[in-house]
């Protein structure tokens, strides 16, 4: 891998090719692979956040349901590890997307939102989880002019809803966290917060295997067919023969065909940098703590870390054409070396401080930002798939969606138009890619210039839902 050698590129120089979150000595031992068949009531097919919480909640609807929950790699290998840890209340990619695609729908998909944040807050404090998680909500940062009306609308917006926000102008922001790029900012105290992702998926682990759960790492589903009133799902070294099957995969490739027209894999950069001093950490302000994004559709979000680490990531978002997943595509020289560039413009009180982790994480993005659940095989099979990048608390929500599809329940969650109503479809290659392209430079002029195009106007009256 070779890295330029410009002040910004420089820092990256010896950053481990990892996620920071995973990379740590208190990590659980492997569990073994499926050898041979095993059978079960539930099998859960991905240990990300939404597999485990849809183990978890099966084992506390029915005590007697026998889980089995598989990953083709390990516990929190995907998303789950590679995230940023921003936990968020919104089960559609914001409160402006939700009130475009679902005006009526949206007090009720709020409080649902927030229920569930109190929830997985409630459980995490009553199983001992110790994974930092603190509801302080976060900033949104202003860095063009044209931002700064982006926020008055914001607020707006949120105040109308319930929401805890002010307007900060540039002093009251500069004075919360120091970056001469700043100015202004909307601080929401409610909404979300902050976690470690990968000690949160841990603790959901240590709680679904002791309540029974069977967990097997190493054990990739190859193929799966219906097999009388059961479905057998093929490893590499046996089977699972299951009653029913939860589909938890991300964007990872489906093993349902009609999901490839659903999902775009994307693959988000990030950074972390080395622990600062006290001094670097005292140039920054930010006494709160708390997780700060900026205005646009391509945007950074990025946080501190319980050991005084900056995390910095989004911003260049990259589809592979063929929507490719491979692992050489978790390095990217020319992402992560503007990231850190991008950082040194944001915070030039911390040029020289070095980055110790690099990676990407898949984002599992549909047409309209939001989550894609169905049922296949006969109702034997269920999915939840496509949170978009906000899958850190929404993913909770969606197993328990997919749960109440394989029980065939007509609850307040399968009512939902956002779970009846399908994203539009992706078109296929060699459509796809020029279209993810042309998007791209669409949203990327919206943000420099601050307004929205024709392209991308046609693809709202579409109900695409590029307008994060």
């Amino acid at each position: 891998m070779t890295i330029s050698t410009t002040p910004a590129n420089a820092s990256l120089a010896d950053a481990l090719p990892r996620s920071f979150w995973t990379d740590r000595s208190d990590a659980p031992e492997p569990t073994p692979h499926v050898v041979g068949q095993v059978t079960c009531d539930l099998l859960v097919v991905g240990a990300g956040f939404t597999g485990l919480w849809a183990a978890i909640e099966a084992r506390i609807a029915d005590p007697s349901c026998d889980v089995v929950l598989v990953d083709a790699e390990r516990v929190a290998f995907g998303a789950t590890g590679r995230n940023g840890g921003i936990v968020s209340e919104s089960l559609t990619h914001g409160l402006a997307h939700g009130l475009s695609l679902w005006p009526q729908e949206l007090p009720e998909l709020l409080r649902l939102g927030r229920e569930n944040v109190a929830e997985i807050a409630a459980f995490v404090a009553t199983e001992g989880i110790d994974a930092d998680l603190r509801l302080c909500g976060k900033t949104t940062v202003a860095t063009a002019p044209h931002h700064l009306g982006a926020l008055e609308e914001a607020a707006a917006l949120n105040a109308r809803y319930g929401e805890d926000v002010t307007i900060l102008d540039r002093a009251e922001m500069q004075d919360d966290v120091h970056s001469p790029t700043y100015l202004g900012g909307l601080r929401q105290r409610s909404g979300g917060g902050l976690v470690d992702p990968a000690a949160l998926a841990w603790g959901l682990l240590g709680a679904a295997t002791a309540r029974g759960v069977r967990v097997f790492e190493g054990t990739g589903i190859r193929s799966m067919r219906r097999h009388g009133g059961a479905v057998e799902a093929a490893t590499d070294h046996g089977s699972v023969r299951a009653r029913q099957v939860l589909l938890a995969t991300n964007a990872y490739p489906p093993l349902l065909r009609r999901l490839r027209a659903r999902l775009l894999p994307i693959y988000d950069h990030v950074l972390v940098t080395e622990p600062l001093s006290a001094s670097a950490r005292a140039s920054l302000g930010w006494t709160e703590a708390q997780g700060l994004t900026d205005v646009g559709n391509q945007f950074h979000y990025y946080r501190l870390t319980p050991d005084d680490r900056v995390l910095w990531g989004g911003y260049d978002a990259i589809y592979y054409y063929g929507s490719r997943t491979d692992a050489a595509r978790e390095q990217r020289d020319a992402s992560h070396g503007l990231l850190a560039q991008q950082f040194v413009q944001t915070f030039p009180q911390l040029e020289g401080v070095r980055f110790t982790h690099r990676w990407a994480g898949l984002i599992d993005s549909t047409s309209r930002f939001t989550p894609v659940f169905g049922t296949a095989l006969g109702g034997l099979v269920a999915y939840s798939v496509g949170y978009t990048g906000l899958g850190v608390a929404a993913s909770r929500f969606g197993a328990r969606v997919a749960l109440d599809l394989l029980a065939g329940r007509d609850t307040e969650l399968t009512q939902l138009e956002l779970v009846r109503r399908k994203p539009v479809p992706f078109p296929p290659e060699p459509l796809r890619y020029p279209l993810v392209q042309a998007t791209r430079a669409a949203l990327a002029h919206e943000d420099e210039t601050g307004r929205r195009g024709v392209y991308l106007r046609t693809l709202d009256r579409f109900g695409v839902g590029f307008n994060s």
